[in-house]
């Protein structure tokens, strides 16, 4: 047997009020748009210093 057959009408009736409650969504995480290539510096210019200590472009 199932506890809803030991129940009153009354008593069903209060626990169907508890059980409904409001479901709140979950919110889905937003997709970053993420430049990684500049992140990671592979469009810089890349410096070095040459045999006389001045920076040069490589």
């Amino acid at each position: 047997m199932k506890l809803k057959d030991h129940l009153t009408t009354e008593q069903i009736k209060q626990l169907g009020k508890m059980g409904k409650k409001k479901k709140r969504k979950k919110q889905q995480p937003k997709e970053e748009k993420v430049d990684w290539i500049n992140i990671m510096g592979m469009d810089r210019d890349r410096f070095g210093r040459g045999h006389g200590g001045a920076m040069r472009r490589k």
